[in-house]
């Protein structure tokens, strides 16, 4: 979308967006690109470190395959498909088919336990999960209190009460009409973390993809380019790892590295990106933190561009990367809702440390006030974005009286705020809410805190971010216990290992205080701030 160009101002006033009326992801991700030719899509490496490359070709001809057998199963355009996977070749499969037949995927987070699982499926009312081994167990778990879910595939060995995906793709015919999508058109439901409540449905139209391009080509420094390889080990059931990585570089025809790792390994990541002559990257602050402090060099690792967001790098971080990959780190911003809208570029104007950077071409990001009336420059407000444009959410999935609450005077509200300075840089400052940012997770307390009541000595809790070195906030959770229960670090642990086991792995409390009560307003409301105030 973006003319390459060595002025900021001039590519962001000659910015118009083209966005077509008919558009499908499945086909501007993939059909265009499967020609015969044989064009490499994906290299998928397994724990074992065997890679298998997979085509555009055979990527139509899966999804394609897959899609047959949804209809079949009775699946009919806008029915919701939930894909609870880690990287995979699996994973673009099954999206790209359900794009095909206009049905709305679900990504769920492989981490996710009973309780997490159960909320995401009830709400978006899924009638088929794919799924794999692990997977499997979680939600067999839960399958009674799912009336809505039809089937669930997995990819591995078939067992009761599930079918094998791969024996019923063999089944199926390659030939699929992709159903003709307008770009407004439903697509996915991508799940955002509140403070109050269960967690929102952000669902997007297929024009999402089209609204991050601009940004993902700007802060990789015009991508594409000859010889382009993408790897991010962020996963692909967020945004982040979907929509900043895997369909942008599909939809440009670049291939993309994926790779299922049970933890990020610094040494790993380093001998992954040479081996396989990654050149773009997608790495959350954490993983460059991760990699800073095992100080490991590898001579084979030529990255072009290091994109990163979800927390400030700072001055020492970017050093840091300049001096080890000899490129700059690009910082972005956005949310679910509404992603991708300020960026760095460090060949269109300076980095100044701290700063997520400016506007993204074809989008006005403004501070204001809660009404949404445009503030001074310097002065604080919530950081918003002018709608319409491409990249916004429908909506909240069956969620209108948030969906009202999410705008004002014509901007989107992000709920973060900033500030803006006079040379237009945006810079961070906080949350509106309580919402807890940890290792690039956006963590709401309320989802830990119902889980942790439901664990037999917990009669009250509060859950706060505090500072870590490493992952900015860690999750902590104080905690009131009931009477027959006395504190120990046996018990903090034993609470501990029940949220992740019911909630997410990536979301349990690190951190666990134990109090004989917690600080509340005259309505009963926990104050979480004097909770974060005592660290």
């Amino acid at each position: 979308m973006l003319t390459e160009t060595s002025s900021y101002d001039e590519l962001y006033r000659n910015f118009r967006w083209d966005i077509p009326a008919r558009f499908n992801i499945a086909t501007a991700c993939c059909d265009r690109y499967a020609d015969g030719s044989g064009r490499l899509a994906l290299i998928y490496v397994d724990e074992d470190g065997i890679a298998q490359r997979t085509s555009f070709d055979e990527l139509r001809g899966l999804s394609s395959r897959f899609a047959n057998v949804l209809k079949a199963d009775g699946l009919a355009r806008g029915d919701r498909i939930a894909v609870f996977l880690s990287q995979s070749l699996e994973l673009p499969v099954v999206h790209l088919a359900a794009f095909r037949a206009g049905l709305i995927s679900v990504p769920l987070f492989s981490l996710f336990g009973e309780d997490a699982l159960q909320f995401r499926l009830q709400n978006s009312g899924a009638k088929v999960v794919v799924t794999d081994e692990a997977g499997l167990q979680k939600i067999a778990g839960i399958r009674d209190r799912l009336p809505e879910l039809k089937s669930v595939y997995v990819a591995g060995r078939g067992s009761a009460g599930a079918k094998s995906f791969w024996a019923e793709i063999e089944r199926a015919s390659d030939h699929f009409p992709t159903v003709d999508t307008a770009a407004d058109d439903p697509a996915i439901i991508i799940y955002t973390s509140g403070t109050t409540g269960n967690p929102k449905g952000a669902l997007h139209a297929h024009r999402v993809l089209l609204g991050h391009l601009p940004n993902v080509e700007m802060a990789h420094d015009f991508f594409p380019k000859p010889g382009d390889v993408m790897w991010t080990p962020a996963d692909w059931a967020w945004i982040g790892g979907l929509f900043d990585a895997l369909f942008p570089a599909l939809y440009h025809g670049v291939p993309v590295v994926g790779h299922r790792a049970k933890k990020f390994e610094p040494e790993a990541a380093m001998e992954l990106m040479s081996r396989y002559a990654i050149r773009n990257v997608f790495l959350p602050p954490t993983a460059l933190k991760l990699l800073r402090q095992a100080d490991v060099k590898h001579a084979g690792v030529k990255l072009r561009s290091i994109f990163s967001g979800g927390e400030s790098l700072g001055a020492e971080l970017l050093d840091w990367v300049r001096a080890t990959f000899a490129v700059e780190a690009h910082e972005i911003y956005g949310q679910t809702e509404c992603n991708l809208v300020i960026g760095n570029n460090a060949k269109l104007f300076p980095i100044r440390p701290g700063s997520m950077g400016k506007a993204t071409p074809g989008f006005e990001v403004r501070i204001i006030d809660e009404k949404g009336n445009e503030l001074p420059r310097g002065e604080r407000g919530i950081i918003g974005v002018r709608q319409p444009n491409p990249v916004t959410m429908i909506e909240y999935w069956r969620n209108p009286e948030a969906t009202a609450k999410k705008y004002a005077g014509g901007f989107l509200l992000t709920g973060d705020l900033g500030r803006q300075d006079e040379d237009g840089y945006f810079w961070y400052m906080s949350r509106e809410d309580d919402v807890i940012t940890s290792a690039g997770y956006r963590i709401g307390p309320s989802e830990i805190e119902d889980t942790l009541l439901k664990h037999p000595a917990v009669a009250l809790s509060a859950v706060v971010g505090v500072p870590d070195p490493i992952r900015t906030e860690a999750v902590k959770a104080w905690i009131v216990l009931r009477p027959g229960f006395a504190p120990s670090e046996q018990l903090a642990r034993e609470i501990q290992d029940f949220v992740k086991v019911k909630l997410a792995a990536h979301e349990y409390p690190r951190h666990v205080q134990f109090a004989d009560s917690l600080p509340m307003t005259a309505t009963g409301k926990v104050l979480r701030r004097e909770l974060r105030a005592r660290g």
